[in-house]
């Protein structure tokens, strides 16, 4: 503990002082903002701020509110449950909505076996026994409907008694999933009714109705086989929902859909470039605001001129909002002309914004972290455009270290995206920050390669089954074109990435003829045959392989399991750093087991990063500092910057 407080102070002092670049301390520091709604009254918004306890290796959150049109923000002692409004109180004030978790399986052997109480023992018979960071033990997440009477709550009831299904979704699902319809007599919820097996390989999510009066429940989406999820009434009763229609194929296109008791209309299916994130109706009920990538960045847009006639000149008319280099990741709330969202770049943890619909203007609401950011030389990002090896046109994001001067060289890293369908747009991370990595003087080469939303259907689909193939070489043909560049030191390049980027990083490893200097690799798939052996989703191994590794019949998914990095290792010669969560049952322990084991057995510099509390993320503040220490002190190990 003394020799981490000296650290921390260590690092604080710095922050104090001349502080010109960003560090992995401060960034720990940053307060992480997120709006939550206006208030009844409809004159302020609501907000938290999440700060990170190094020292304790926690955070808290603190709420605040603000004038909607801006102005000083006031500390609130409590939320805000008399501030905001509670959309789990039924419009007509009758019940309240909650979930909780309810043993419905019995697999461990407490339930199984009470009289031996001091074994600890799991019995499945089934897939999905583990599932993204936590062993099933049997327990499900229902959905209860409670009265209130005079004030006070009455007896709850489950709405989805002994069904062994979830909702809210495991493992990021929430409040979105479980809704009042205006009525008032029914609940709208999404589950994944399928257990065990059947759950492991299917992505058919869907939206359910439950009638309050007869206790009955109805699928409202039956005839869609892939994700329904984010339901959202109007006050006129036409529900809207995000929709992708494989079953398997959790980066399908995602499309709004919406629905008048009648007839559905997918609003957005024709806009082959548009793959929403997210959306809100609009304060008149007359539009839909949606979010979405668009060439590097997203974006908000306007969905208008819809109705459920059979007109075919009634067709739905898309607006884009804004445009510029920065994200819009959410709508907090409406009025007018105005809204309230949430807004990043590369240089900037997320703050809310107000914007003016008509003119797409942004103004600041929140900056909580402006007296930070007010002492940082900010990086510059630029767009280029590269000529892939099949002749296309490939967005890629250089971002260059504060204070760069063009006439010197810097060392060079290749960021590899994960996903593999996960757009490359101007986020914030507080792992993977591209703000972070150039502060310290290196270049980053950010492409937005085949897999990539914002470039329609087809770019996007081009990773899936071809692992090995083109993305590979969309890869290579961006390091290549700004490797071209006066400031690229090409002696002193690199290659990073998490996830499908850290899949890259093992790949490039034995394809890359000498480009690179170092490796680093978190969370990324080695062996494709271990991984379809142990990872949690298989319907995910099941879309982007083309099926199994045994059914020698299937030449796409024989193609794609040949493509595995462990079948290149005899082309290895690279240090590498691997990173690897303990509790990652996605991208599970062994992947980077095998592949350190088969870097020291061949006699390369290799190093093993191994954090047995995380999952697929490094979420604890201590265990990121020292994720964050051990990347930047492997680049100066293996590819070390010249002293200044």
């Amino acid at each position: 503990m003394k020799q981490l407080l000296l650290l921390l102070a260590f690092g604080f002092s710095l922050m104090g002082s001349a502080q010109n670049k960003m560090t992995p301390e401060l960034l720990w520091k940053l307060g992480r903002v997120a709006g939550i709604g206006l208030t009844k009254d409809k004159q302020n918004i609501v907000y938290a701020v999440n700060k990170p306890d190094v020292l304790n290796n926690t955070s808290s959150n603190k709420y605040y509110k603000i004038p909607f049109s801006g102005g000083k923000a006031i500390e609130l002692d409590d939320i805000v449950d008399s501030l905001v409004i509670n959309d789990k109180i039924s419009p007509d004030g009758k019940f309240l909505l909650t979930t909780d978790e309810v043993l419905v399986k019995k697999v461990h052997s407490s339930d199984l076996y009470p009289s031996l109480p001091k074994a600890n023992a799991y019995i499945y018979e089934s897939l999905n026994y583990r599932h993204w960071d936590t062993w099933e033990d049997g327990k499900f997440g229902h959905v209860f409907y409670t009265p209130i009477v005079n004030g006070k709550l009455g007896e709850s009831k489950d709405i989805m008694p002994n069904e062994p299904y979830d909702c809210p979704l495991k493992p990021s699902g929430g409040g979105e999933d479980f809704i009042w319809n205006p009525d008032s007599k029914h609940i709208l919820y999404v589950t994944k009714k399928k257990f065990g097996t059947g759950y492991a390989i299917s992505t058919n999510t869907d939206l359910y109705e439950y009638d309050l009066i007869s206790g009955t429940t109805k699928n409202l989406t039956e005839s869609n086989k892939g994700y329904d999820v984010s339901p959202s009434y109007n006050n006129k009763g036409i529900l809207a929902w995000l929709s992708m229609k494989h079953d398997g194929y959790e980066s399908d296109k995602q499309d709004i859909v919406i629905y008048d008791g009648k007839k559905t209309i997918n609003l957005t299916k024709s806009h082959d470039n548009i793959q929403v994130e997210g959306f809100k109706w609009s304060e008149d009920n007359q539009s839909i605001l949606f979010w979405a990538p668009i060439n590097g960045t997203i974006q908000l847009f306007s969905i208008s001129n819809f109705n459920f006639a059979n007109n075919p000149d009634n067709k739905p008319i898309i607006r884009q909002i804004t445009k510029g280099n920065f994200d819009v990741t959410g709508i907090i709330a409406q009025k007018g002309d105005t809204l309230i969202v949430s807004r990043t770049d590369f240089n900037h943890a997320a703050e809310l914004f107000s914007l003016t619909i008509s003119k797409g203007e942004f103004t600041p609401l929140t900056t909580v972290n402006d007296a930070v950011y007010n002492k940082l030389a900010l990086c510059k990002s630029e767009k280029k455009f590269v000529t892939t090896t099949d002749n296309k046109k490939m967005l890629v994001w250089v971002i260059l270290p504060p204070n760069f001067d063009s006439s010197k060289k810097y060392p060079t890293l290749l960021y590899c995206q994960g996903g593999p369908q996960v757009a490359l747009t101007q986020f914030y991370s507080y792992r993977w920050n591209l703000q972070l990595i150039a502060s310290q003087g290196y270049v980053v080469v950010a492409p937005c390669r085949r897999g990539m939303p914002g470039f329609g259907t087809k770019w996007n689909e081009e990773v899936s089954k071809d692992w090995g193939g083109q993305v590979i070489q969309d890869y290579l043909s961006a390091i290549d074109a700004v490797s071209k560049e006066k400031y690229v030191d090409i002696n002193r390049r690199g290659c990073v990435g998490a996830s499908f980027g850290g899949f890259s990083v093992f790949a490039l490893e034995g394809e890359h003829k000498g480009r690179f200097k170092t490796f680093i690799s978190h969370d990324g798939i080695f062996d494709f045959k271990s991984n379809y052996g142990t990872t949690d989703e298989l319907f995910f191994s099941n879309w982007e392989m083309g099926g199994n590794y045994w059914d020698k019949n299937n030449l796409i998914a024989q193609k794609s399991f040949s493509q595995s990095p462990s079948n290149f290792v005899d082309k290895w010669n690279t240090p590498i750093l691997i990173v690897q969560g303990g509790k990652d049952y996605r991208v599970p322990i062994e992947q980077g087991q095998q592949a350190f084991q088969a870097a020291q057995l061949k006699g390369i510099k290799s190093k093993l990063l191994y954090l047995p509390e995380e999952n697929h993320w490094v979420l604890s503040p201590q265990n990121a500092l020292v994720w964050q220490q051990e990347f930047f002190k492997w680049l100066d190990e293996t590819m070390p910057q010249e002293k200044k």
